[in-house]
């Protein structure tokens, strides 16, 4: 966990010394992402929380994103990741909000998804998202690499947003 917790502490920073906000919305990571960043004294000043959107139930319930919402949508694409990275940054009312869902294997997900498949998206004051294919089917692997990929998305974003702001 070293390299994701030098990556959170790198956030971290950046977030505290914007005196900012962030939320976290993760799928196949199942918390990794959130723990990276709690895992980092001070946590508490920039976390205001996070969840693991796994299934239906938890969208629903979690970030209240209901089955007409997701008419003509599926997890597990950039568009899906941008829904939620916005539902979890209106529901704790942060800055940022950070989504991931994807498939970590060691099979595909049922949409026809290939192991090592995750689209993550940030949404604040600069948005971004991407499509990570690592071709791995190490589920664990493959988490961390989400994860870390989740991380180097909001770095960027929060570099881009100091040159811009």
């Amino acid at each position: 966990m070293s390299q994701l917790s030098a990556m959170a502490s790198a956030v971290g920073e950046r977030l505290k010394a914007s005196g900012v906000s962030l939320g976290v919305s993760e799928s196949s990571c199942g918390g990794l992402i959130s723990a990276s960043l709690v895992a980092v004294p001070g946590a508490s000043a920039y976390y205001l929380g996070g969840g693991v959107i796994y299934t239906a139930v938890s969208r629903e319930g979690l970030l209240a994103i209901t089955p007409q919402t997701m008419q003509g949508l599926r997890a597990s694409t950039e568009a899906y990741a941008l829904l939620n990275a916005r539902a979890i940054r209106e529901t704790l009312g942060a800055t940022w909000g950070l989504a991931e869902t994807g498939a970590s294997g060691p099979t595909g997900n049922r949409y026809g998804d290939a192991a090592g498949h995750a689209c993550i998206a940030v949404v604040g004051p600069v948005t971004r998202v991407i499509t990570l294919e690592t071709g791995e089917t190490d589920r664990e692997a493959n988490m961390w690499a989400f994860a870390q990929a989740a991380l180097d998305l909001l770095l960027a974003c929060l570099s881009e947003e100091d040159r811009s702001g």
